[in-house]
């Protein structure tokens, strides 16, 4: 065995592995990476973001493949993100870079589990919007769970609510990945998650949003792609850090 790749929700303490996952409360500075090397001792193990995993997924052997500045999103209970820029995985100073979930869409929207206010991860998480559509009266049907695939599932199936906070939570994707786009020159942007999969209201909401956004011509050549098998791809983003370390590997 080369080694062990890991990616896990943020934020974390990088490269030590102590991880403190937003929507994980009971984990705060639990040292993953430390316990992981308990258990393979004399192995090299790398602890990443789970988002980082899917930039370096996708820029390895997906949807990014031959490109040299990318960034992955993941919409799911939370909002994350990887980057690489110039053929490289890009950490950032605390291995935090790429956190999309974070970028501010709306200066007076809604709390965010981060602290911050109007997050794109306040706007377009699963339960986050499904708390939206709650408190607007969305309710699921008898014997199935109030979360993001019953909520995407009633949006297709014409509910008004559900129509609406679902296209809210794509248009603050698409104004996160404009202005990702205006900062960092990117060529791709993949987007992955429960509500990457969800179907056309989602995604016709961020195109718009996105397109609402990206007044330069640079930002408008953006390449929006869906993860074709986000699972996979970040499983081998993982993979990535420990076989190709010259482009997502890190000194220790």
């Amino acid at each position: 065995m080369a080694g062990v790749g890991c990616g896990c929700a943020g934020p974390m303490e990088w490269p030590a592995g102590a991880v403190s996952p937003l929507n994980i409360p009971s984990w705060r500075a639990f040292p993953l990476r430390a316990r992981l090397r308990e258990l393979f001792p004399g192995r090299p193990v790398l602890v990443h973001n789970d988002g980082v995993a899917l930039a370096a997924g996708e820029h390895w052997a997906g949807a990014g493949r031959g490109v040299r500045n990318l960034l992955a999103v993941t919409v799911s209970t939370g909002v994350g993100g990887g980057l690489v820029l110039g053929d490289r995985l890009f950490h950032g100073t605390s291995g935090n870079a790429g956190h999309i979930g974070h970028l501010v869409v709306d200066v007076d929207g809604p709390d965010c589990p981060c602290g911050g206010r109007g997050c794109v991860e306040a706007l377009a998480s699963g339960p986050r919007t499904v708390h939206r559509a709650r408190a607007a009266g969305w309710a699921p049907a008898a014997g199935q769970p109030a979360d993001g695939h019953t909520l995407a599932a009633a949006a297709a199936a014409g509910d008004e609510i559900a129509c609406r906070e679902l296209a809210r939570a794509g248009t603050a994707v698409g104004a996160g990945l404009a202005s990702s786009a205006s900062l960092l020159d990117l060529e791709v942007a993949v987007v992955a998650g429960g509500f990457a999969q969800s179907g056309p209201i989602f995604w016709d909401a961020l195109l718009a949003g996105f397109g609402r956004h990206a007044g330069l011509a640079f930002v408008r050549r953006l390449r929006i792609e869906r993860s074709d098998d986000p699972g996979r791809i970040a499983l081998r983003g993982v993979a990535a850090f420990v076989l190709a370390p010259h482009r997502y590997g890190w000194p220790d």
